[in-house]
């Protein structure tokens, strides 16, 4: 890609498009482009994001569905192809699986845990969920492996870890991301799963800033530090970060929110929901409409808020409280 280089009169920035940085010096305070362009800085903000993980028969035809260029690629494959093939069971997965059968696609979705969903949801809503995927006309084969891949002209057959094959025009992969730190690594930065970061979003160099999917910031409502893979924290951490930068200092104590929708289902969350802690699940109507509590230690870790909104404010106070709770407690508690 070549050089471009564009500025925006009204706010005074300027974007250099087609740039790929191979390098920062802290001490210095310099940043290295590939094509030997140095810039220098008072203030950096690292926002390197993260990249999809890979199959380990990875093929130049898998969309592994994470830009733009993804999305149109996949759309432009549905105006020939018939069969899709989705690989992973989780939030991607889940989504383009939902999205391509609303267009009259068919459907395989190949993950190896129990349902969809299942790092996530309750044994019971992820069954339920799987259930209504195959009643949508979604092939849901959990507990499996895809153990290779083969061109067939101008698709594709998966080969199974029972050896069955399966045919399709398209195969989409979402099995997760690695956060894009080598470049606060190569500057000697602190990194913990992302780039550890303080309440201020510094890194451990004071002019050194990151946010976004690649950072680990401590939140004191589940008193650890995390790193969240979603909208609502690359918007509000953004905006902290940029005001910090400029001479504010605030903390950024905000607790990320997380949604999807998955036919006329759909959810948001807020805080940790893994569905290795306790949980309890108040429905109104089962599966369809209600409250999933994740309880650790007599505290609420998480709330998942299923066909249930605007609740998640309700449910980040409920959270920072320190309880104790017991399930109990939770009946009838949200909606506030």
């Amino acid at each position: 890609m070549g050089h471009t280089r564009r500025q925006t009169e009204t706010q005074g920035v300027e974007i250099h498009l087609g740039r790929l940085v191979k390098e920062i010096d802290p001490r210095q305070r310099r940043v290295m482009c590939d094509k030997g362009d140095i810039f220098t800085h008072e203030k950096l903000l690292l926002a390197t994001g993260g990249r999809p993980q890979r199959l380990p028969f990875d093929d130049d035809q898998i969309i592994y569905f994470r830009t733009l260029a993804d999305y149109r690629r996949l759309r432009a494959r549905t105006e020939t192809g018939r069969r899709f093939a989705v690989i992973g069971g989780g939030f991607i997965g889940s989504e383009i699986a939902a999205a391509l059968a609303m267009n009259g696609k068919e459907v395989v979705m190949i993950f190896p845990e129990a349902g969809i969903g299942d790092r996530v949801f309750p044994r019971e809503l992820s069954q339920f969920l799987s259930s209504f995927y195959r009643q949508k006309g979604v092939e849901v084969l959990a507990g499996e492996k895809v153990t290779g891949l083969k061109a067939r002209g101008s698709q594709r057959a998966l080969q199974m870890g029972n050896s069955r094959e399966i045919v399709v025009d398209g195969v989409v992969a979402g099995i997760g991301i690695q956060p894009n730190v080598e470049l606060a690594q190569s500057a000697r930065l602190k990194v913990e799963d992302g780039i550890v970061v303080d309440e201020f979003l510094r890194t451990d160099h004071p002019d050194i800033y990151a946010a976004g999917d690649v950072a680990a910031f401590y939140n004191p409502s589940l008193g650890k530090r995390i790193r969240v893979e979603h909208e609502d924290n690359a918007n509000t951490m953004g905006q902290a970060a940029g005001l910090n930068m400029a001479g504010r200092s605030e903390p950024y104590h905000h607790l990320p929110f997380f949604y999807s929708d998955l036919f006329e289902l759909g959810y948001e969350a807020v805080g940790e929901t893994d569905s290795r802690l306790e949980t309890f699940a108040d429905w109104k109507r089962p599966n369809e409409e209600g409250v999933i509590y994740y309880l650790q230690k007599e505290r609420v870790r998480g709330v998942l808020l299923w066909n249930v909104w605007k609740q998640v404010d309700a449910a980040r106070r409920l959270i920072a409280d320190p309880g104790p709770f017991q399930p109990g407690d939770l009946k009838e508690r949200l909606p506030a």
